[in-house]
């Protein structure tokens, strides 16, 4: 059995897309996944499944989702070892000393150049520090997230979904599917 690792984007932000996390676990249960748990309240679900799913059944999720509670919301899925790749190729890891405000990016699509992403000048955003990698972006802002001096813009750059977890939360999934 596969565990995988899906991160729903913007729920339970502010007053929008509210969504109670017993209801998300029996979504989940209704499409049949095992063994589903819920970390915190923004969307984090992990399962387990017999077959095998590509990134395309987050499509479904979606789907489940807004037809049981009304929300749409993206869904951006791995399998147990897609997520831990990701996880582990974080060129920020030593750098980071908190993290709370050390995030990931994950991209529901390979980004297929990381070298020919219009990047932020470091001098423009210090002493924050971005990196793109295969299917994530990595970004360190020691002064805090609410305060990043990356543009808006930078973000709108990459093809399909993107969505957001602090280091902290990523370490607590890997746990959860380890």
């Amino acid at each position: 059995m596969t565990a995988y690792v899906a991160l729903m984007r913007g729920i339970n932000v502010g007053t929008a897309k509210q969504i109670k996390m017993p209801a998300l676990k029996d979504v989940f249960t209704e499409l049949g996944l095992d063994d589903p748990q819920t970390l915190l309240r923004s969307g984090n679900v992990v399962f387990r499944s017999s077959q095998t799913l590509d990134a395309a059944y987050a499509d479904h999720i979606e789907a489940a989702v807004l037809e049981a509670t009304g929300v749409q919301s993206s869904v951006v899925l791995f399998d147990e070892s897609e997520f831990t790749r990701i996880a582990s190729e974080d060129p920020l890891q030593q750098i980071a000393t908190d993290p709370a405000r050390h995030v990931i990016g994950f991209s529901s699509v390979p980004i297929e150049n990381p070298d020919s992403i219009s990047m932020p000048s470091a001098k423009d955003i210090a002493p924050e520090l971005i990196v793109v990698g295969r299917q994530a972006i990595y970004q360190w802002c020691p002064d805090g997230i609410s305060k990043s001096k990356v543009k808006p813009g930078f973000w709108k750059q990459f093809d399909g979904v993107i969505t957001t977890r602090n280091r902290r939360t990523v370490d607590k999934l890997l746990a959860m599917i380890g």
